[in-house]
């Protein structure tokens, strides 16, 4: 029997050829992928969505961690990670593992439009006329004062992981204001919800794709107009932050064995109406991400199904 294990595996390797089937490379035969989870609602109802597909349509095991942005990329290396479901921008982190380390690279963008600025309850809009020109902000700064900033305004961020030039802004633009960290995502939408229904004043970093623009109004507030290269010196910073077109960051390892697994993050992409439905199921209808997923993937196979590669 010995002697026809050799003629057997190769007719069997000789017919999945034929047939089209996936080649066994080391990823396709563990079929396992690892997606990082980041900070923010978003990100995580598209690393469960891209988990629903993997695990439905393709028959994957995926496996998700929380981690800091930093950290996923230095993961790449040691490939503890496959898949970084939104990017960005990072330039620097690019510069080091996509183009000098190489063992990174971009799978195309998730079809998101990211918007990072400055925003105020829109109440505060129709009670102090120009607020929402950073040239009238030192203006106002007194009405944004707290215990934490004393004479100066305060402008509230989130995690301080998160990619932010505001305390560059403050200083190069000469702005009575100073940054204060709240520590995450649900930290600032609980103050944008606190200051939207008890109208007290509120300044404060924020971002698009978000589920919360579709429970509460927010004005964006206009800063120096950004241009090409006004923001490559970390330091002096004194523009708006550029539009971010999202994109898919995956390990060169899983870009070369991930099979179809590869083929399905690199076909994605969605809306940010999409992504915030999910989000919004998530946090409004108190759905677990798993579930949000499933029932956007029931109601969206026009979507998606163009992703799920044949």
């Amino acid at each position: 029997m010995k002697r026809l294990v050799g003629p057997l595996v190769a007719a069997s390797l000789l017919l999945a050829a034929c047939s089209g089937e996936e080649p066994q490379t080391a990823a396709a035969a563990k079929r396992t992928v690892n997606i990082d989870i980041h900070a923010w609602v978003g990100y995580e109802a598209q690393a469960a969505v891209l988990k629903h597909l993997l695990e439905k349509e393709l028959g994957y095991q995926v496996k998700t961690r929380k981690m800091k942005e930093d950290d996923s990329w230095r993961d790449f290396e040691s490939g503890k990670v496959d898949v970084i479901v939104e990017n960005w921008g990072h330039p620097h982190l690019k510069k080091e593992f996509i183009d000098e380390k190489k063992v990174a690279l971009s799978a195309g963008l998730t079809g998101n439009k990211g918007v990072i600025g400055w925003y105020v309850p829109e109440w505060m809009t129709e009670k102090y006329p120009g607020i929402t020109d950073y040239r009238n902000l030192n203006k106002y700064a007194h009405l944004f004062r707290t215990e934490k900033t004393g004479n100066a305004g305060q402008i509230l961020d989130g995690d301080p992981t998160f990619v932010t030039n505001d305390e560059a802004l403050v200083k190069n633009l000469g702005l009575n204001y100073k940054v204060v960290y709240s520590g995450s995502e649900d930290a600032l939408i609980k103050a944008a919800q606190a200051a939207t229904k008890n109208r007290t004043p509120l300044l404060m970093y924020f971002y698009e794709p978000q589920w919360l623009f579709t429970k509460v109004k927010l004005v964006k507030v206009a800063l120096p107009p950004y241009a090409i290269g006004c923001d490559a010196d970390p330091a002096k910073v004194a523009c708006d932050y550029p539009p971010y077109l999202l994109d898919k960051i995956v390990s060169k390892t899983f870009a070369e064995t991930g099979g179809k697994a590869y083929e399905l993050v690199r076909n994605f992409s969605w809306t940010n109406d999409d992504q915030n439905a999910v989000a919004s199921d998530m946090i409004n209808e108190k759905m677990t991400a798993e579930e949000a997923a499933a029932r956007w993937v029931a109601e969206n196979k026009i979507v998606w199904e163009d992703w799920i590669p044949r």
